[in-house]
């Protein structure tokens, strides 16, 4: 049987050097929160889970309509690992894996997504994760076995910490994702992306 997995979209920071919700900027004419969870949609996972703040009521509006389960934290100011290990906690019990996806990644399509996941589908007992930048990061799928050590996480940390000098994680490539959304000169090009 083919290993199963959930995805979890990162989605609850407050965006206070952008200025405004990063999840709510247009990219190709569509919200980047939407896109993102469009995109993770498009891998077929088994579950789908949303993290959002408590303070973003507007951000819930982009995922109008799509099959995913809204998750709202009242701890995503102490950072990034309040998100993560919330996502990854919420997650259908059958899933053996955990795609993390965040929602500031302009450059993000779903054929990544898809290689991501069958590299992990190839040794389910590892990490694959996207290599850009000279560093592993996400969006990455990691397996069951790093529940434990995810809910372990505190402060602003995620995922790429984890991936930090471990040899049980398959690199994808994907240049492309080092470009985010953090400060207003980010946007000029977004559009284009």
């Amino acid at each position: 049987m083919t290993a199963r997995y959930g995805a979890v979209i990162l989605a609850a920071g407050a965006s206070t050097r952008l200025g405004r919700p990063k999840q709510l900027v247009e990219i190709e004419g569509e919200p980047a929160l939407r896109r993102a969870a469009r995109c993770a949609l498009g891998t077929n996972p088994l579950d789908c889970v949303v993290v959002l703040g408590r303070e973003h009521t507007q951000v819930e509006a982009a995922l109008e309509g799509m099959p995913v389960r809204r998750l709202r934290i009242d701890d995503a100011g102490t950072g990034m690992a309040a998100s993560l290990r919330a996502g990854v906690a919420a997650l259908d019990i059958r899933c053996e894996g955990a795609l993390i996806v965040l929602t500031d990644q302009p450059r993000l399509h779903v054929d990544h997504l898809l290689a991501l996941c069958a590299a992990w589908r190839a040794a389910p007992g590892r990490a694959a994760a996207s290599a850009y930048a000279g560093v592993l990061g996400v969006p990455a799928l990691l397996p069951r076995a790093w529940f434990p050590a995810i809910a372990s996480l505190r402060g602003d940390i995620g995922a790429r910490a984890l991936l930090r000098g471990r040899t049980d994680v398959v690199a994808v490539p994907e240049p492309d994702l080092a470009r985010d959304i953090d400060v207003p000169a980010d946007l000029d090009d977004t559009a284009a992306s």
